[in-house]
């Protein structure tokens, strides 16, 4: 039996974590990679503030700690001044990956043009891969999963066609997914034969 992904979900909201308002970000991650992944994984979740010492402190807690593979965090990724998430993730970073964030831009503009206004980034620390997400729920799915025409066919395959194999490729477990929901590309060579 293969090792269980384990994926941190970090929703960074002010009001949601004072309880203002109930968190969307969360549920949204949970029922999306439910729907995803095929392969067994769990989720260590956190809900906190807009606060750059708070959300360093949670990446390092879930990837020192806790031993996530993946760590995806919605939320504070604008222009504002609490918006802090990515100067927070670069702050614990070992290599950045800059692919993630200029593709997620580019699938959200496909929607709305002030997607060019995120400031989302993508970072490797230690064994773990941590992704900053936009905050609503439907852009989060179309982050991840693609845009689709009204036939429901992939115009613009979506970011987490290359997260398991980046996943491998940093020593964690392997991951398959739905094809009908995202299609995990890997070369022929890293394709393990399903058990």
């Amino acid at each position: 039996m293969s090792e269980a992904l384990v994926v941190g979900l970090v929703s960074i909201s002010d009001r949601a974590s004072a309880g203002v308002y109930e968190d969307q970000g969360i549920p949204a991650l949970q029922d999306w990679l439910g729907s995803a992944l095929t392969t067994p994984w769990r989720a260590e979740t956190r809900l906190i503030a807009d606060d750059r010492e708070s959300i360093e402190n949670t990446l390092v807690e879930l990837v020192d700690r806790a031993g996530c593979h993946l760590v995806l965090t919605t939320g504070g990724t604008g222009p504002a001044p609490r918006d802090v998430t990515p100067e927070a993730t670069l702050a614990v970073a070992d290599k950045e990956m800059p692919g993630f964030g200029e593709e997620m831009r580019r699938i959200s503009l496909n929607f709305v043009p002030t997607a060019i206004l995120s400031r989302q980034v993508a970072v490797i620390r230690k064994q773990a891969l941590i992704i900053n997400l936009p905050g609503q729920p439907k852009s989060i799915r179309e982050t991840l999963e693609g845009v689709r025409d009204a036939d429901g066919n992939v115009r613009h395959v979506g970011i987490f066609a290359a997260v398991p194999y980046c996943i491998d490729l940093i020593g964690g477990p392997y991951a398959e997914t739905d094809p009908a929901v995202i299609k995990a590309f890997r070369p022929k060579s890293a394709i393990r034969p399903q058990a």
